[in-house]
C-alpha cells in the first residue's frame, strides 16, 4: 500500500464527484474535501460546519460503534465537551486522514490544509512552514495545545502512544487560486515538497542569520570577526520549530510570548504562476515529487482516470514534480 493512498483515494473521489456534477472548482474547498473524504478523516478543523453545512459528523461512526454510553465516557475522558465536539478549532491542519495499517505499521494519516486565493498567488501560511511531513507532536507545540491529537486519536481509535504521536505524516496542501473566476480557476493537491525547497532547520537558522546582520548593518555595529563566527554557530543550532514555536515564562513579564512562524511562498514555488504554463485554467492537479513511487502511483491513476494528462514540470528550485491533471471544459452552470 502507498504511503498516500489516502490522498490518491481522494484525488479519485474528488474527481468522480466533478464529473457528477456534485460540486466544481468553484465550490467551498471545504465542501469539495468533506463531500470527497468525509468518512477517511480522523480530524476536521472546522465541525461544526462539517456537520451542520455539508452532513459529515466526524463522529458518527465511533458512537454508531461502540454506543451512545461508552461514547460520551470517551470523550469525557479525552477531555472533550460538548462545545469541542462541534466547533471550529482554527488550529493546524484543516483536515487529517485517518491512519491505516499494514501489519504492526501505521501508514498514511495524511494532512491537508486548504489555500484559497481570489487572484493568482498562493494565501500566506500563518500558522507553520510548509513543509513534506509533519508529526502530531510537533503540531500539537505549534497549535500550544494537543485538542487536534486528542480528536485525532480517538476518531481513529488509537491511544496517544509514542509512535503515534511522533510518526511522520505527509503534508499535503489543497490550493485554488482564482477562486472567484471560472475561467482561471485552477485547483491543486500539492505535495509538501514542493514548498520545502531547503529543509526546515536549514530555512530558520537563515532566517535568524539574516536578521543578526541585519541589525549588526543598522546600528553599525564593529564585531570582532571571531565573536560573529561564534554567534553563528550558535545560531545554526536554533532549528527547532517546536521548541521556538512554545510559549515562554518570562520573569517579570504579565505575558507569555510566542513566537508564530508565518511563510509567504515565493512565485517559483508556485506551481499555479506563469512559471508553470503547463498547470492550465480550469484544471484539477495532484503534483507529486517525482520518485520511482511517484511512478508506480501515476501508473495506477491513469489505469483508474484513462482521460488524466501526465507530464513533469522542473521545479525552479527543487527538481523534477509529476503532474496528474484533469482539464474541465465547462467549471460551473452559471444561472441564465
Amino acid at each position: 500500500m502507498s504511503e498516500i493512498a489516502d490522498i490518491t483515494d481522494f484525488f479519485i473521489q474528488v474527481i468522480s464527484n466533478l464529473k457528477n456534477g456534485k460540486f466544481d472548482l468553484c465550490s467551498p474547498l471545504e465542501e469539495i474535501v468533506l463531500k470527497s473524504a468525509g468518512n477517511d478523516l480522523a480530524y476536521i478543523d472546522n465541525r461544526k460546519d462539517a456537520k451542520n453545512v455539508y452532513g459529515v459528523d466526524i463522529w458518527k461512526e465511533l458512537r454508531d460503534k461502540i454506543g451512545e454510553k461508552k461514547f460520551n465516557q470517551l470523550l469525557e475522558d479525552s477531555n472533550i465537551t460538548k462545545n469541542l465536539q462541534y466547533s471550529k478549532s482554527q488550529q493546524f491542519p484543516d483536515f487529517i486522514f485517518k491512519v491505516r495499517k499494514v501489519g504492526n505499521k501505521f501508514t498514511c494519516g495524511g494532512l491537508l490544509e486548504l489555500k484559497d486565493s481570489k487572484g493568482g498567488s498562493i494565501s500566506s501560511f500563518n500558522s507553520t512552514i510548509p513543509t513534506r511531513t509533519k508529526n502530531l507532536k510537533e503540531i500539537e507545540v505549534v497549535n500550544g495545545g494537543d485538542l487536534v491529537l486528542r480528536i485525532a486519536s480517538i476518531v481513529d481509535g488509537k491511544s496517544i502512544k509514542r509512535e503515534y504521536c511522533t510518526s511522520e505524516r505527509r503534508c499535503f496542501y489543497l490550493v485554488r487560486t482564482h477562486s472567484k473566476d471560472p475561467d482561471k480557476v485552477k485547483v491543486s493537491i500539492i505535495d509538501g515538497s514542493f514548498f520545502e525547497t531547503i529543509s526546515k532547520d536549514h530555512l530558520l537558522y537563515q532566517v535568524l542569520l539574516q536578521i543578526l546582520h541585519e541589525h549588526i548593518k543598522k546600528k553599525e555595529l564593529q564585531i570582532p570577526k571571531s565573536t560573529l563566527e561564534q554567534v553563528q554557530k550558535v545560531l545554526s543550532e536554533i532549528t527547532d520549530q517546536t521548541i521556538i514555536a512554545a510559549s515562554r515564562n518570562i520573569e517579570g513579564a504579565s505575558i507569555r510570548p510566542r513566537l508564530r512562524i508565518m511563510a509567504e511562498v515565493h512565485n517559483e514555488g508556485n506551481p499555479h504562476s506563469s512559471h508553470y504554463p503547463q498547470i492550465l485554467e480550469k484544471s484539477f492537479n495532484l503534483i507529486l515529487k517525482s520518485t520511482p513511487q511517484t511512478e508506480k502511483i501515476k501508473n495506477v491513476l491513469l489505469n483508474e482516470i484513462p482521460e488524466l494528462k501526465t507530464f513533469t514540470i522542473k521545479h525552479k528550485r527543487n527538481g523534477d514534480h509529476t503532474v496528474l491533471q484533469l482539464r474541465l471544459t465547462v467549471v460551473r452552470n452559471l444561472p441564465i
